[in-house]
């Protein structure tokens, strides 16, 4: 595709309302300086995934649903009716209507065996994106937009892994290219969806649809891959948190990546990985504040890092749970680390921190969903103990490992009566995590903000 097109994603608040959607509109039509849009990625309308969630598992539970749904049915026909003028709203109502009559019978069939697979989960939640996706196609075209819808089943190929389905790239590249090839219009992309070899429909993990928008950038090339929300960008701290958090202008991948990871709100973690594949920056803009400047996340962190000050944003993940094992008889033994990740590996646990000793292995978890199971497991290896109600604190920037800063990071914490637990610093200088009690978590956030970034 070259390098003159460009890629937009449009989130849930930005997909929220008629007077929200008239903005993504006016963003669509704005001429493009850099790159012509090729296709508009978007989210379901705001909470309509939950909803659907909800509708779902009472159907499974023979309780009263079509109420609920009839709620989601009248604000999408609203919408329209907003959005489109009179001469065209009869092809677009009878568009919604003839999706809720399928995502009708799909909830039949739920309450008919009494249970919501996985798999019927996921088609459900497919259509709060192909409700926005289509209506959003007919808005444009009303006001003189050629757009097509494109449901993102017929090019995003994944596995069966329903609610979190892996994407065969190879494939999904492939399809995405001839379709884009064969379609020369604007294509209105559903987020968050995908479907599997034999055409059972995937979602890609909540927060999916920023995945979709760069899975979209990185196999038509894009110049750049913009994601419109409701924030001016990447801040420095949560602003919920610290009053004086503001935006940063320019982020490198591996920095996003580890705020995404560790707690920022802005990113899905997944985001960034096609698009840093091919080099392409990522822009977070504010679909209600255009003008601001927003942040740019690259791909060269060298580049970056010489623009960089110390720490450059901060942001936390809670509730954490140390995992310790203590085994001095076995550490010499050989792959006593490889079998102690394999048990992690065995049930789907991600670890976040190590730290090692000569005789013990300490590591942080976020999910306690199999943690019975996984103690019982480490035993055989050695002593376990648990400590829960902890936070990870992540502090990025270019200049994070110069002389100096882990030391006064440190330093002002203890003064401050925070206790640091773990640390790790990434061996490419990017992050340095550490964990302290969960109660302390807003307080070292606040305290470091001060100190670095004013």
């Amino acid at each position: 595709m070259g390098t003159s097109v460009k890629v937009l994603k449009f989130g849930g608040t930005s997909m929220g309302t008629a007077e929200a959607m008239r903005q993504v509109i006016e963003i669509v039509r704005k001429p493009q300086k850099d790159a012509a849009v090729r296709a508009v990625v978007v989210s379901a309308m705001n909470g309509v995934t939950n909803t659907l969630i909800k509708i779902a598992h009472e159907a499974a539970e023979h309780k009263a649903y079509k109420a609920l749904l009839e709620e989601v049915r009248v604000r999408h026909l609203k919408a329209v009716d907003d959005l489109v003028s009179a001469k065209n709203r009869v092809k677009a109502h009878k568009e919604v209507e003839k999706m809720f009559r399928y995502l009708a019978d799909a909830l039949k069939g739920v309450e008919l065996v009494r249970d919501v697979s996985p798999q019927a989960l996921d088609y459900v939640m497919s259509y709060g994106e192909r409700l926005s996706a289509h209506i959003l196609t007919e808005a444009l075209n009303d006001k003189g937009v050629p757009a097509e819808y494109l449901n993102a089943r017929h090019v995003v190929r994944t596995d069966a892994n329903f609610g979190s389905a892996a994407v065969d790239f190879k494939t999904t590249n492939r399809q995405i290219a001839a379709y884009f090839k064969k379609h020369k219009k604007l294509q209105v992309v559903t987020g968050f969806i995908g479907a599997t070899e034999d055409k059972k429909t995937t979602t890609i993990g909540r927060g999916g649809s920023d995945y979709s928008g760069a899975i979209f950038g990185a196999a038509l090339k894009a110049k750049a891959i913009e994601i419109w929300t409701d924030v001016s960008g990447v801040m420095t701290a949560d602003p919920r948190l610290v009053k004086n958090a503001k935006v940063v202008p320019e982020l490198a991948f591996e920095e996003a990546g580890e705020l995404a990871y560790f707690g920022a709100k802005v990113l899905h973690p997944k985001t960034i990985l096609p698009a840093m594949r091919e080099g392409i920056p990522v822009k977070v803009l504010n679909t209600f504040r255009p003008k601001d400047r927003g942040t740019t996340i690259v791909a060269d962190f060298a580049k970056r890092k010489v623009k960089s000050h110390t720490v450059d944003a901060l942001t936390f993940k809670r509730p954490i749970t140390i995992v310790h094992i203590h085994s001095p008889e076995l550490f010499d033994a050989n792959g006593l680390m490889a079998a102690i990740f394999r048990i992690f590996e065995k049930y789907r646990t991600s670890v976040d921190v190590v730290a090692t000793s000569v005789t013990s292995v300490s590591l942080t978890i976020d999910s306690q969903q199999h943690l019975p199971q996984i103690i019982a497991e480490l035993a055989t290896l050695g002593r376990v103990h648990i400590e829960q109600h902890k936070a990870i604190v992540c502090a990025v920037g270019g200049g994070i490992n110069a002389a100096g800063v882990a030391g006064k990071m440190f330093t002002a914490l203890g003064k401050s009566d925070i206790n640091v637990e773990m640390i790790s610093q990434a061996s490419s200088a990017v992050s340095i995590t550490f964990i302290v009690h969960e109660r302390d978590a807003e307080k070292a956030l606040q305290l470091l903000h001060k100190e670095y970034i004013r």
